[in-house]
């Protein structure tokens, strides 16, 4: 009988954690402006009482100690309705990814097909959880992003399948976004409306 009260008070205390989560303020950060990044001397000075105090519990569980979130949760939803623009490390702020490697993988965690900043972005072997992957960790703060997958296609927003065959499956509560300015997400339009008219059209 007691196991019976204590499996229900957990269910119970997960379904009011879920169901705040999903009622909650904004999961992923939104910033107007491009964050001011760390350098990773200043990251790699900083300790880990230091990191629990920058980082909410969630991004601290999965900067720090290569936790995951909750597929399909609510900053799955957030990251799909966002237009365009950055994502940063909410850790030190580094330049991760953007809008425009950005695709829909039906996996339930934001994916991109590359990353924007392939110098703020590094890998390595994973061998936890019975299981060998590539982790994705911030190349400034160390911190866990996620995991690559290899040889896979996918078709990306706008259609296309990805040029890369990669999934670079991130953790959205760890990202940082930041919208295009108008004259950016402008000038992204063009160039696809251009980019279009030239395929139609190759004497142009």
């Amino acid at each position: 009988m007691k196991i019976f009260s204590l499996l229900l008070a957990v269910a119970v205390a997960w379904s009011v954690y879920l169901y705040a989560q999903e009622k909650g303020e904004t999961v992923m950060p939104v910033a107007e402006e491009a964050p001011k990044a760390m350098t990773k001397e200043e990251a790699a000075k900083l300790t880990d009482e230091e990191w629990r105090k920058r980082l909410t519990p969630e991004q601290y569980a999965i900067l720090r100690k290569a936790g995951t979130e909750r597929s399909w949760g609510k900053v799955y939803k957030e990251f799909k309705a966002q237009g365009g623009g950055t994502y940063y490390c909410a850790g030190c702020n580094a330049e991760l990814f953007s809008s425009k490697e950005k695709f829909d993988s039906q996996c339930g965690w934001p994916s991109f097909y590359d990353p924007s900043k392939a110098k703020n972005v590094k890998t390595r072997e994973d061998r936890s959880a019975f299981m060998v992957r590539t982790e994705v960790l911030c190349a400034r703060c160390d911190g866990h992003l996620g995991h690559v997958f290899t040889g896979e296609r996918f078709p990306a927003f706008n259609g296309e399948q990805t040029p890369t065959g990669q999934r670079y499956c991130i953790n959205g509560t760890v990202l940082k976004f930041v919208p295009f300015a108008k004259e950016d997400g402008e000038a992204e339009k063009t160039e696809k409306k251009e980019s279009k008219t030239k395929e139609s059209d190759p004497a142009k």
